[in-house]
């Protein structure tokens, strides 16, 4: 991955960002690759042993880390980070909603309560952490808001109609968030989705053989790397991506 330049670190240099999701992943390698160009990262979820062995590596790589044992899903929980968080560091300047599950079935034969559970961690849980962490940006006067959305969201495959619907609703609420704060007489905070194909993680496992062209995660980090480090007046709404070889 090339350098920043001067002036992208002097954008990105002693921020603080809350990745859900860390303990695997996108999430985690985005804590990695953030932390690498001197921001500050918050690493929440649910595997507090796995968020120990993240805060350790990034530490032992001259960063800085905090492990926030989170559900996404629990509003308690929420509000207890974010003071944490606020607590430890002051402000919080990129929010990276990583945390995400995903359950293939055909409708006919899903589960309705695996369905309920994609709703919940991946909508309603990054909604809930997005308006939590609302209140400190608008304070701020500044913050940007990254979610990871998926191609599923753009469009949908048989066998994943509730993960798909669950991602077509994060694209939605990105673009309505980020209309909501576009504009000379509201706070300068930025949102962007990213969509990426299929990645190579714990939510890979179970794939039919021709989804198996995929992204690694370091692929997706370096997507959010990329738009947080972008200069005040650049807004980086979406960023789709896609395996090369990938012909869905």
């Amino acid at each position: 991955m090339a350098a920043l330049t001067d002036s992208d670190a002097e954008e990105t240099a002693q921020k603080v960002a809350l990745i859900t999701g860390a303990s695997s992943g996108i999430g985690k390698s985005a804590a990695k690759t953030l932390a690498r160009e001197g921001v500050r990262v918050a690493l929440a979820a649910r595997r507090k042993d796995k968020l120990r062995q993240l805060e350790d590596h990034i530490e032992s790589e001259g960063g800085t880390a905090l492990v926030v044992e989170t559900d996404v899903t629990d509003e308690d929980d929420v509000q207890e980070t974010i003071e944490e968080i606020q607590d430890s560091f002051g402000r919080l300047d990129i929010l990276v909603n990583s945390a995400g599950m995903m359950a293939l079935n055909r409708v006919e034969e899903a589960d309705m309560a695996e369905f309920q559970r994609m709703i919940d961690v991946n909508l309603n849980g990054l909604m809930q952490v997005t308006q939590a962490v609302l209140p400190l940006m608008q304070r701020q006067g500044s913050g940007h808001v990254v979610n990871i959305s998926s191609l599923a969201g753009r469009k949908s495959f048989p066998g994943a109609s509730g993960y798909s619907a669950s991602k077509y609703g994060v694209n939605g609420f990105s673009e309505a968030l980020r209309e909501e704060f576009t504009g000379e007489d509201t706070e300068f905070i930025r949102v962007t989705d990213i969509e990426p194909g299929f990645v190579e993680t714990d939510l890979s496992e179970g794939l039919p053989p021709e989804w198996m062209e995929t992204l690694d995660p370091a692929d997706v980090a370096r997507s959010v790397r990329y738009a947080v480090s972008q200069p005040p007046h650049v807004d980086v709404n979406e960023i789709l991506l896609r395996p090369t070889q990938m012909e869905l």
